[in-house]
């Protein structure tokens, strides 16, 4: 279950970094049961909703909810976070660790499953609590890399030597301060053989006001390339405050990639997901990966079977431009690198 506050960090020790903003009050403020939710969009609200009996705990920051459409039960952004009783019943092939995260598990927090790139969970919160997320169920008091045992985590990355790229997940990462990012920066920069840095991240999109003047004086104080990979599933989750957002992004020289999880009743449509691509090019995120579903406990509901996901991708590579057709993949455990789904 995700924890509802970031590790401590190393405080940054480089010059002041301007005022955070809001952010943080907006989280405060997210929404946090389904009867509110459904409230907030005009629809009524069923004894299924009043005490939902689900094990993940539901997290809505406003600013997401209101690209909701008001009264539309099916609203693809409202199915991605309304908690369903259906999560509480077993699935064959579903499990709480769908992507073997546990078997690559180096040091704490410190997962290395490819060659020349470790992932670090720099915390375990997020802004929002999807309904698919594939680490939902995982360990996130004993598994974080920054904090008291963060040494044995720099001392896993010192003798790596072939790491050249240090991948910040989560939770989600931007759930740090800035102040706490650049603490590690620092620290990661004494690494001598790390070439890139690279975010996974939903926070420009479900809560654009994270990108605030501190955290952009931090990025444009790296010192390695940022690529940032966001997380959109369809184009209503785009609107002018995440492509204000992104656009700063872009204008301190980060590289940004969107990626998406292929879910039934969402995106699962050719003309859903020719809009996703062009709306994320358009805000400036190159489509990357598409991902099957990761099989994790409680998210059966949003599996898309792989005859139909060829299907789409045909569809794809038929009404696209090649830039625009993101990589299908499945990711599984043991492999070298995610498997593409031809």
């Amino acid at each position: 279950m995700l924890i509802s506050q970031p590790a401590s960090l190393p405080r940054s020790t480089g010059r002041p970094l301007r005022a955070e903003g809001d952010w943080r009050q907006q989280i405060r403020q997210a929404v946090r049961t389904p009867a509110a939710l459904l409230e907030f969009l005009g629809l009524p609200v069923g004894p299924d909703h009043t005490d939902p009996e689900v094990a993940f705990p539901m997290r809505v920051p406003l600013a997401f909810a209101r690209r909701m459409r008001p009264g539309d039960r099916s609203d693809p952004l409202l199915l991605q976070v309304l908690p369903d009783a259906d999560e509480s019943r077993a699935a064959s092939g579903f499990g709480p660790d769908p992507v073997g995260d546990m078997a690559s598990r180096q040091a704490p927090g410190v997962l290395h499953k490819y060659a020349g790139r470790v992932l670090l969970i720099a915390t375990g919160a997020c802004a929002i609590h999807c309904r698919y997320c594939f680490r939902q169920q995982f360990p996130y008091a004993e598994e974080r890399a920054p904090g008291r045992r963060w040494q044995q985590a720099m001392e896993y990355l010192t003798a790596a030597e072939d790491v050249e790229e240090i991948i910040l997940s989560g939770g989600d990462p931007l759930m740090l301060s800035t102040r706490q990012l650049s603490g590690l920066s620092e620290q990661l920069a004494l690494l001598p053989g790390i070439k890139r840095l690279r975010l996974h991240t939903r926070m420009p999109v479900t809560l654009p006001d994270r990108i605030t003047p501190a955290f952009l004086t931090w990025v444009e104080q790296l010192p390695w390339p940022l690529v940032l990979v966001i997380h959109a599933n369809h184009a209503a989750e785009f609107d002018h405050t995440v492509d204000l957002a992104l656009l700063k992004l872009r204008k301190r020289g980060v590289h940004l990639l969107n990626q998406a999880v292929l879910l039934a009743g969402i995106n699962d449509q050719p003309d859903v997901l020719v809009n996703l691509m062009e709306r994320s090019f358009l805000a400036g995120a190159l489509p990357y990966y598409l991902h099957l579903l990761d099989r994790v406990h409680g998210a059966q509901r949003f599996e898309v079977d792989l005859g139909r996901a060829r299907a789409l991708m045909e569809s794809l590579r038929l009404r696209l431009p090649g830039y625009l057709v993101p990589r299908l993949v499945r990711e599984e455990q043991g492999q070298p690198y995610k498997t593409p789904i031809l």
